[in-house]
């Protein structure tokens, strides 16, 4: 399915939208001893999300895509910090430094499953067949 870029841009903002939200929110007591994993399984799917959507096979796209959503979740952490200092009460979660590495943890997983694929894509590609007019000049 072709999409144009801005159609990928629009569908990757507002998924991002949707995950800020998701984010600033408190965790349900159910999912609280899950909270690391939750991290690293999100930025796991994300980096699946955006590499299927813009980085087909391209290293260079993928390293940014990487070193974007790494950002994306220190901000995000920082941005948690901030509005509990500016609401004066805990309304979400805090500055974890554990947060960040799990995030970092499932760019990282996904980054050898990405490189084990591209890998395997490259050894099995078809050759490119010659201009077969030339050859018989």
């Amino acid at each position: 399915m072709k999409l144009s870029i801005g159609t990928k841009i629009f569908i990757a903002v507002f998924c991002f939208g949707i995950a800020i939200v998701g984010f600033m929110l408190k965790l349900p007591s159910m999912f609280r001893g899950m909270d690391k994993e939750m991290h690293a399984a999100f930025y796991f799917l994300a980096a699946a999300f955006l590499n299927i959507l813009f980085a087909k096979r391209n290293l260079i796209i993928h390293a940014f895509i990487f070193g974007l959503l790494y950002m994306f979740g220190y901000a995000i952490e920082l941005a948690q910090e901030y509005s509990n200092k500016f609401f004066h009460k805990r309304i979400h979660g805090r500055f974890d430094p554990e947060d960040i590495a799990s995030n970092l943890q499932g760019l990282v997983y996904f980054s050898a499953v990405w490189i084990v694929y591209i890998a395997i894509c490259f050894l099995f590609r078809k050759p490119v067949p010659s201009n077969t007019a030339a050859n018989t000049e």
